[in-house]
């Protein structure tokens, strides 16, 4: 009796067309994708009642090198917007040459009230790594990362007004108010070391908490210390995203669920307020602007910076 192995050949041959077109296209939409700048615009209720909104412009993971100019000239065009307060949450660089790049990029940005934190990859240039090991779990620095101009990029953005909040607090005037900022170094390198308790800590006004890496410890530290919203980013919303899934990983401890977006934060860990409930926070995670250069691909996850409208609590 005839086995049909000939046909059986053919079937094969073509289920392997067809998975290898339907991977170049998915490659080529994911190459497309991660070119496809966004602005996220969302209400965060975290003023005082009777309160003037704020608005916030939070960018983080611009992964700029000199050839990057969409990217540079996109956010350039944010400007526009004119925000009260810009806030930068790390991963501005991917070349010892791009500070001219990130300087470019938010000139317009410069001229208003500012701060920022540093990410990983302003410290060490990224390295050729095998992309399916960001799926195993946090990735890792490789053995002598070549060293990044950190002092050039942090000097040129303090002499423009912007506060470092590396380890550090800081206050600005924002639209005739103060704001108190708090902020570590990158926890993904764990150099995060949150300052000592201020004077006053609990005095009326906006407090924001600002990270590169939403590591669950540096949130649980921020709510506790009082802020009323955490900006992080690291994560690239997961970059490469299931649809009805959402992302598969967060290269940090953080619960997949929370890769991007705003959401209220409290952890069970903390002991209980006055009123018995554990500190909580808001938090905002930027899917952030860029990648790597040996990773340029986002799938199902738009590249995109967060306009965050500041509001009384309700």
């Amino acid at each position: 009796m005839p086995t049909g192995g000939r046909g059986t050949t053919r079937g094969a041959g073509r289920l392997l067309g067809g998975l290898m077109a339907v991977g170049a296209c998915t490659l080529a939409w994911s190459l497309a994708e991660a070119r496809s700048f966004v602005l996220r615009r969302s209400e965060v209720p975290v003023l005082r009642p009777g309160e003037r909104p704020l608005r916030l412009l939070h960018l983080s993971d611009l992964h700029l090198t000199p050839g990057r100019l969409a990217e540079r000239r996109w956010v350039q065009g944010l400007a526009a917007l004119e925000p009260d307060i810009t806030v930068v949450t790390g991963d501005m660089l991917a070349h010892v040459d791009a500070v001219p790049a990130v300087l470019d990029a938010l000139d317009g940005l410069l001229e208003r009230p500012g701060a920022f934190v540093l990410g990983s990859n302003d410290y060490h240039a990224p390295q050729w790594r095998n992309p399916l090991r960001y799926f195993a779990g946090p990735s890792s620095t490789l053995p002598s990362p070549p060293p990044l101009p950190t002092d050039d990029l942090v000097g040129s953005l303090t002499s423009a007004g912007w506060l470092d909040l590396d380890n550090a607090r800081g206050s600005l005037v924002v639209d005739g108010r103060t704001v108190r900022l708090v902020g570590v170094d990158d926890p993904h390198l764990r150099r995060d070391r949150m300052p000592p308790p201020e004077a006053g800590r609990h005095a009326d006004g906006l407090r924001l908490g600002v990270a590169h890496a939403p590591y669950t410890r540096v949130l649980d530290a921020m709510a506790e210390d009082g802020a009323d919203l955490v900006l992080a980013g690291h994560t690239h919303g997961g970059q490469v995203c299931v649809p009805g899934v959402g992302a598969l990983v967060t290269n940090c401890d953080l619960p997949r669920r929370y890769a991007k977006g705003v959401f209220t934060w409290a952890s069970p860990t903390l002991p209980p307020d006055r009123f018995g409930s554990p500190p909580s926070a808001w938090v905002n995670v930027s899917a952030g602007l860029g990648t790597s250069p040996f990773a340029p691909v986002r799938l199902a996850c738009r590249p995109e910076a967060s306009l965050l409208t500041l509001v009384p609590r309700a």
